[in-house]
């Protein structure tokens, strides 16, 4: 109780007093301290962030839902709202232009994947149609799909003889993840299957992609992958950076199942928690990025 009363007297009362004392004794705002205090990356611009979710100023406040084509005078506008010399501090414009194309473009990418996870996969939609069968071309190369509907696709871990049912919870979002690992990892995807198809330690290739997609997508709108984004990508995350991310978990993933050993695939649940939450973990790390070390065909 008293860490909630202390956190609201500090928010709306003491932090604002504090930043102008440090400013008369500097000369600098709490945003230039920021961007020349910290390296880029999670340790600058998620300070950066709170700092502007914190102002009472509408034009700092407002930032954070500025288009990316608006950012340039967003950053000129705050500048003078703040009364920054560009002669007296010559980065700071380009360290906070890129600071807000990171936080806008975190916003941005979870609307695009959220379109794509809205967007139902459909047996009339030749792109969806042909998408699947690349899937299946990349991981099976050798073997000929007998036809659209069969068995054949449980051998890539699918639950039935049409996969479409398969992708009700992530839609199109899951099978574009399956196909962008396959595509640009193609041996460590067919590695990754390989172990999936293991009479012992086997699990659902398919079904269990599409699950990680589904924590992906969770960490992405809970806000969690913030700092690996911030990170990994110097400017606007994109839906590439997205896909490239779900990559790593597949790969991991896989190495973490083979290296622990389950009893039976009926334990999926609670190995999949423990990996959640040693990814959660490394979440926490302000220099964290998930990034897959393998290289990829592109």
């Amino acid at each position: 109780m008293f860490g909630y009363i202390w956190e609201y007297v500090y928010t709306s009362f003491l932090r604002y007093w504090l930043k102008w004392l440090i400013r008369q004794v500097t000369g600098t705002c709490e945003l230039q301290r920021i961007c020349s205090g910290h390296k880029p990356g999670a340790a600058r611009t998620t300070k950066a962030e709170y700092s502007l979710q914190s102002s009472k100023n509408k034009v700092l406040r407002g930032a954070l839902e500025t288009t990316k084509d608006s950012l340039e005078q967003c950053v000129d506008q705050i500048m003078k709202v703040k009364n920054i010399k560009p002669a007296k501090d010559p980065k700071f414009k380009e360290s906070l232009h890129i600071c807000l194309l990171q936080i806008t473009g975190y916003s941005s990418l979870y609307i695009s994947v959220e379109d794509l996870r809205k967007e139902v996969f459909s047996s009339d939609n030749p792109e969806h149609e042909a998408m699947l069968l690349k899937l299946w071309d990349l991981l099976m190369p050798t073997v000929k799909l007998e036809s659209r509907i069969t068995k054949q696709w449980g051998d890539i871990g699918f639950q039935g003889e049409d996969p479409k049912t398969d992708f009700r919870g992530m839609g199109l979002l899951g099978l574009i993840n399956l196909v962008f690992f396959s595509e640009n990892y193609t041996a460590e995807a067919r590695q990754v299957l390989s172990h999936a198809n293991h009479p012992k330690l086997g699990y659902s290739y398919a079904i269990v992609g599409i699950n990680l997609t589904e924590m992906a997508y969770s960490l992405l709108k809970s806000g969690a992958l913030k700092p690996h984004f911030y990170n990994a990508v110097q400017g606007t995350p994109e839906l590439q950076h997205f896909h490239q991310l779900y990559c790593y978990l597949a790969y991991e993933f896989d190495k973490f199942w083979v290296a622990e050993e389950p009893e039976s695939i009926m334990q999926f649940n609670q190995y999949r928690e423990k990996f959640h939450n040693i990814v959660r973990t490394h979440l926490q790390d302000p220099d964290v990025c998930l990034t897959l070390t393998v290289s990829s065909k592109n």
